[in-house]
């Protein structure tokens, strides 16, 4: 008899989430070049950006490729400069 184990673990993207003129959010992963998602609002377009990660990953895997990791932890930030003029 065999038996299999799967080890199930979190992997963690830093994400970037732009707010669409038109509406809705486009979503970015930094570590998985051409992952890209999109929703209609930041939850929606949360999940959709997890299933498209999910997707990402099982795609390298089948076809015998690397699969990013995330080596440090990042976050992104907007800083505002004032100029006075």
């Amino acid at each position: 008899m065999l038996i299999y184990s799967i080890i199930n673990h979190t992997m963690q993207y830093t994400t970037i989430f732009t707010q669409e003129p038109e509406g809705g959010y486009t979503v970015e992963v930094l570590e998985l070049p051409g992952c890209v998602s999109y929703g209609e609002n930041m939850e929606e377009a949360r999940e959709m950006v997890q299933d498209a990660i999910k997707a990402y990953i099982s795609s390298q895997r089948k076809h015998g490729e690397y699969v990013p990791v995330e080596e440090k932890t990042r976050f992104i930030s907007s800083v505002s400069v004032y100029e006075t003029v």
